[in-house]
């Protein structure tokens, strides 16, 4: 079986498409948004849908809130790129988590919080007659797009409402996403959003410093 391109997915069914489409994008923050909504607003009339319940602190979930609220204002340039604000349910990741606390990122645990987070999307989406729906996680290197495609197009079959074919980080959407978030001045955090993913960020900063202590100490 031929491995597939989602990039190039996406590409063939741009030059197809006649006129904008309605999108409901899935936005976990401002950086990983920025590339993605640049790359699609010629081609869609874009919704954000800012629903991430993984993000453990209410007070970094509002700090990536109203970061996401200030890049939109700022890029909008007179089109209207609208934001649904989902609810901040905490409790529901922490349900999902049972279990799974021990698992690495790049888990279950963070498979878990994919089809929390899409299927929220993707129930929004055919509720308000979008044409398609899609998550702006691809773009991390950090996330596996071929997993994001499975539990995307799994739910479009589910809910009715089509998943657009997408791996951003191709085409340089990363690299771009930090160009972009150099240029607006915004908020880039180091984990995901989960106490377990700063958990292990905090870990694995500690052993990089001790390395560093090491490294120093032998070279005195």
């Amino acid at each position: 079986m031929n491995k597939r391109n989602f990039q190039k997915e996406l590409e063939e069914l741009l030059k197809k498409q006649k006129g904008k489409k309605n999108l409901l994008l899935h936005c976990c923050c401002a950086p990983c948004s920025s590339s993605v909504i640049e790359y699609l607003r010629p081609y869609f009339n874009i919704t954000v849908f800012f629903y991430n319940p993984n993000i453990t602190s209410e007070e970094e979930y509002e700090k990536r809130k109203q970061e996401l609220k200030r890049y939109i204002r700022e890029v909008s340039y007179g089109e209207e790129i609208s934001m649904i604000d989902g609810d901040y349910e905490p409790e529901r990741f922490f349900s999902l988590a049972k279990g799974y606390e021990k698992e690495p990122e790049r888990g279950k645990r963070c498979e878990r919080c994919f089809l929390l987070r899409l299927e929220k999307t993707a129930k929004e989406a055919r509720e308000r007659g979008f044409d398609y729906y899609a998550t702006t996680l691809s773009v991390s290197p950090h996330k596996d797009a071929k997993k994001l495609m499975e539990i995307g197009e799994l739910l479009a079959k589910k809910h009715g409402v089509e998943y657009l074919p997408s791996d951003f980080k191709k085409r340089n959407g990363y690299i771009r996403s930090i160009e972009l978030s150099k240029k607006y001045g915004l908020y880039r955090q180091d984990y995901c959003g989960c106490i377990y993913s700063k958990n292990q960020r905090e870990k694995t900063k500690g052993g990089a410093g001790r390395r560093q202590k090491r490294r120093t100490k032998d070279e005195g």
